[in-house]
């Protein structure tokens, strides 16, 4: 007999492998260490997949841990998003404050601390930047690579820095734009898609309702497992064939 142990603790590990960086959060965040509150994190994964075990046997557990990891996807997704459009609007403040001190009169070592000062967020870059510029070094921001691309640009032909960032405010402002646009355009899409995705369960609670008895044979017989693994693999294809569909748009 196979237990749900196995393919829960798969279900897990799935959950809680790591997501790419985005841009704001390798800038900001320090290298992630394993520590103890990382168990309980796997532990409170592994919680809806167990008790769904207990109750529902091993496809109710392999049915959880896969919604688990939907979900779990889903969130990274919605964090991923905001995280890129609050570096966007980070940088076009960034950009932006420094166009203001460099037509003032100001070094653009001093427009860039300044600019820390004004985006907190971006103050290691913006600070980075700054200090390569006063020893004549690389310029390198990994969060910023529009700022030094500019900043080296011009440093390297004598160009008016002023120029070339209002340059790149105008790029970093017209991208912010157009993300926040598409973010609107996509939150019916996205309601409607979710909506969606909790039709199967609302229709199992109002089978069960009106006497179909749909969970006994989704848990107490060896076919209604099998199409509650089904369904549930269904719904991850489902979110995950619309994560696709929203990346592609915002790519446009």
């Amino acid at each position: 007999m196979i237990t749900p142990w196995f393919p829960l603790c798969v279900g897990a590990a799935l959950a809680c492998w790591p997501a790419a960086p985005s841009r704001l959060q390798a800038a900001l965040e320090p290298p992630a260490t394993f520590r103890f509150p990382d168990v309980w994190r796997v532990l409170r994964w592994l919680l809806p997949a167990a008790v769904a075990g207990l109750l529902a046997g091993a496809g109710g557990a392999i049915a959880a841990g896969v919604l688990t990891l939907a979900w779990h996807q889903e969130r990274q997704a919605h964090r991923r998003t905001a995280a890129e459009t609050e570096l966007a609007a980070h940088t076009a403040t960034a950009l932006r404050t420094m166009i203001s001190e460099l037509r003032s009169g100001a070094h653009p070592v001093t427009a860039a601390e300044a600019a820390a000062e004004v985006v907190p967020a971006l103050a290691k870059d913006l600070h980075a930047l700054a200090t390569s510029a006063r020893l004549d070094g690389e310029l390198k921001a990994p969060a910023l690579p529009e700022l030094a691309t500019a900043w080296t640009l011009a440093k390297r032909h004598g160009l008016p820095m002023a120029e070339v960032l209002q340059a790149t405010h105008r790029d970093a402002e017209a991208r912010l734009t157009s993300a926040r646009r598409t973010r609107a355009k996509l939150a019916g899409p996205q309601a409607s898609a979710a909506v969606l995705t909790g039709l199967p369960a609302l229709c199992v609670l109002l089978g069960q309702v009106m006497g179909a008895s749909p969970l006994q044979v989704l848990t107490d017989s060896a076919p209604g497992q099998l199409l509650l693994v089904a369904g549930s693999i269904l719904l991850w294809a489902g979110t995950a064939w619309c994560r696709a569909l929203t990346s592609r748009a915002n790519l446009r």
